[in-house]
């Protein structure tokens, strides 16, 4: 969450979807969801989250004429919102900026605010261009600095790809030595930084617009659903070892891909667990480490269903059709298809048996991060008890343009097996 893209120039127009949490010790400052039924709730905000959207509406275009704001929506403990910069970044005092300090402008505002609510009456310096609604309609100058409210200016630095579409990143919050500067012996009302993602592709920024509207759905249902709808750190054991793995990459890869160096990269990335003392495993007696799987969704589809593996392989392009048509025959005999989805075939296999009402498991190619949700379709879907999401992997950052090696899509695969207990090529035996 402290890291920017090293490529792109903050000062620019663009677009940012971006979200901003309450500080840790703050449990849900700005509102409550209500509502007795998931298609119907809503946010009732607090005189806090009232001062928020306030701000949130008036204050950042009012100060910043470029500026507009899109789609937003105010949480209990976290905003999200859509920022859309037309021209350059410039304050009224004609001083060019960035997105970072008009975010901590926004953030010091809400503070002020907040404290005054709340009657904190503390005095204290005053950071330069503080943006509240009533500073910015009176055409106050200047800009609050770095990307955390009090911070000094800090240019943008760093990069992270992450949420639903587009390349995600955060602003640093700062260094002790320049909060400190500011430092109010007041809470502040938000913690340090911020994250955005960037609608770079077709379609991502109504994506990013479901997304901020379904938000508060999707908290409803996470709250009501707490066994599908929240991540499983562990518990999922594929009983493959590093050493077995190992051999199975050895087999299916070239040698000049299948390096001791390639191979030791996948071993570090990998969730493992030790021996048969350990709450992962399953087989008595197992001492050597495991690849062990994280899990969003309904973990009964793959302990109560009999799992088939869905890897489609160029050698048997010829009998794709065949392949599909008889996925779709076991599925709707209650067999549950798992994939990682790695190539296109496997894709379409797996997109229409979710179309036809089928469950399915969906291997994913990186971990979970601590505040992970998946995209709305997929929350309905777990909810529904139709989709299991799991993962054998560490959570790591990747650019979106980092390229996926054949080890490691081998790897997926071999843990599509090894999850279903099966081969991959099943669908060449007769029914």
């Amino acid at each position: 969450m402290g890291r920017r893209t090293f490529t792109h120039d903050y000062s620019l127009p663009g677009i940012y979807h971006i979200t901003i949490h309450v500080a840790d010790d703050m449990g849900q400052p700005l509102g409550a969801i209500v509502g007795e039924e998931a298609d119907r709730v809503a946010v009732s905000l607090t005189d806090v989250g009232e001062t928020v959207r306030r701000e949130l509406t008036t204050a950042i275009t009012a100060h910043y004429p470029m500026i507009t704001i899109d789609e937003h929506v105010i949480m209990p403990d976290h905003l999200h919102f859509i920022l859309i910069v037309r021209d350059p970044i410039v304050s009224k005092s004609g001083r060019p900026t960035h997105l970072g300090q008009v975010i901590a402008g926004f953030k010091t505002g809400c503070n002020r605010a907040y404290w005054a609510a709340t009657r904190q009456t503390t005095q204290v310096a005053k950071p330069q261009g503080a943006l509240t609604a009533a500073t910015a309609a009176a055409g106050n100058a200047g800009n609050a600095g770095g990307a955390t409210a009090g911070a000094a200016p800090s240019a943008p630095v760093a990069a992270v790809p992450s949420a639903p579409g587009g390349a995600a990143s955060s602003a640093p919050g700062g260094s002790a030595a320049k909060k400190a500067r500011y430092d109010t012996g007041r809470p502040p009302l938000f913690a340090p930084g911020y994250c955005d993602v960037q609608p770079i592709e077709p379609g991502q920024l109504e994506t990013q617009r479901a997304y901020i509207r379904n938000n508060p759905r999707s908290r409803w249902l996470r709250s009501h659903d707490r066994t599908r709808l929240q991540t499983h750190r562990g518990g999922i054991d594929t009983a493959v070892t590093p050493a077995a793995l190992r051999g199975y990459l050895q087999r299916e890869c070239p040698p000049s891909l299948a390096t001791d160096e390639a191979l030791s990269a996948i071993e570090r990335r990998l969730l493992l667990a030790g021996g048969s003392d350990t709450p992962y495993s399953k087989t008595a007696g197992r001492t050597a480490p495991t690849i062990i799987c994280d899990s969003y969704g309904d973990r009964a589809l793959l302990t109560e269903h009999r799992c088939l593996p869905v890897v489609c392989h160029r050698k048997d392009a010829a009998r794709f059709n065949e392949q599909k048509a008889r996925c779709f025959e076991e599925a709707s005999r209650g067999a549950v298809l798992v994939s990682a989805c790695i190539s296109p075939k496997e894709r379409e296999i797996i997109n229409e048996s979710t179309n036809r009402g089928f469950a399915t498991i969906l291997v994913a190619d990186n971990g979970f991060p601590d505040r992970y949700h998946p995209s709305t379709e997929r929350i309905d879907l777990c909810a529904a008890g139709r989709l299991l999401l799991v993962t054998p992997w560490q959570y790591q950052y990747r650019l979106k343009d980092d390229p996926i090696t054949v080890p490691f899509c081998k790897t997926m695969n071999c843990v599509v097996q090894a999850l279903c207990r099966k081969k991959d090529d099943w669908w060449k035996t007769p029914a």
